[in-house]
């Protein structure tokens, strides 16, 4: 039984369900590296994964959806930004706020636009993945990797480009560096001459970003459709994963990976074991659960993060 299990489609399939949450855990690794707490990834990725359809079905592009949700998410950013940044309103509520609106209007945009709460997205569209040729008679080592790494849309190799960029973004850059101290000390930042609004603006635009990245692979390739309420909590998954990743990038990603292979586990176990199907679906969630309550006294988030930067007049 676990044979057919863990199969290397198994693997592919954790693979592509860890690109929203790893996208998604990057996005709050910018912003919580700035000192801005950002639970607003659900509301961002929801509202985005509503616009990649929407905007694709429109055009009949997916780039341009794709283009779209990112547009979007970095907007729904610039608004968390000037509430927490500029007018110091507490970062929690406005992540909240975001959640919320985010529930509300593409429901009220689904029905305005397409009369319906399901919007399908539209079949003649181009193939836009990778054509891997059938690896034919090479050994089974050598299949089981190309069905593992090599049948993803263009999106998960991007995704892999983004968490090596942002390593290098975040921990070998001088742009890095004042991102950092403005999350760990601001006021010794600004007084080297950092711009702390600034850095942390610039922060939470590219978690926005990445969000709506991460909205739009999941309504464009893992569901090919927009439903409500299809975000399903990743967003908080997503800042799970940041979390156990410790604030890095890797280790976000490695903790992703490890929320979808739980995911993609609870996704066989339905057809193996007569359990109610609602029990399963608890797995990712459980497992994120308890991962939280294991990094709990090993991870430390940075010293200014979620509080907000009151300069002082001299």
């Amino acid at each position: 039984m676990i044979e057919n299990i863990f199969r290397p489609d198994f693997f592919a399939s954790a693979i592509r369900i860890a690109v929203p949450l790893a996208l998604a855990g990057l996005g709050g690794v910018f912003s919580e590296l700035s000192g801005v707490v950002n639970i607003g990834l659900e509301g961002i990725m929801l509202t985005c994964a509503f616009t990649a359809v929407a905007a694709t079905n429109f055009t009949g592009n997916v780039g341009l959806g794709i283009l779209s949700a990112a547009i979007v998410g970095i907007l729904l950013g610039l608004i968390h930004a000037i509430v927490t940044v500029t007018f110091k309103a507490n970062q929690i509520v406005s992540g909240v706020a975001i959640n919320l609106f985010g529930s509300g209007i593409t429901v009220f945009l689904s029905w305005l636009w397409f009369h319906e709460s399901q919007i399908m997205v539209l079949k003649n569209l181009p193939y836009w993945g990778l054509n891997i040729p059938n690896p034919g008679e090479t050994s089974s080592l050598i299949r089981s990797l190309i069905i593992i790494f090599a049948h993803h849309s263009p999106m998960v190799y991007l995704t892999i480009l983004i968490v090596v960029v942002s390593h290098i973004l975040i921990f070998k850059t001088p742009f890095g560096l004042r991102m950092r101290s403005v999350g760990e000390y601001p006021q010794a930042a600004d007084t080297l001459g950092i711009n702390v609004s600034n850095m942390r603006y610039l922060a939470v635009l590219i978690s926005g970003g990445l969000a709506g990245l991460a909205g739009s692979f999941l309504s464009l390739e893992q569901a090919h459709y927009f439903v409500k309420e299809m975000s399903g909590g990743r967003g908080f998954i997503a800042l799970a994963a940041m979390i156990f990743g410790k604030w890095t990038p890797f280790g976000t990603v490695g903790a992703a990976l490890l929320f979808g292979a739980g995911e993609a586990l609870a996704i066989r176990l339905q057809g193996i074991f007569t359990v109610p199907v609602q029990f399963i679906n608890m797995v990712p969630y459980a497992l994120a659960i308890f991962v939280l309550v294991g990094a709990i006294g090993r991870a430390t988030a940075p010293a200014a993060d979620g509080v907000p930067y009151e300069k002082e007049l001299t």
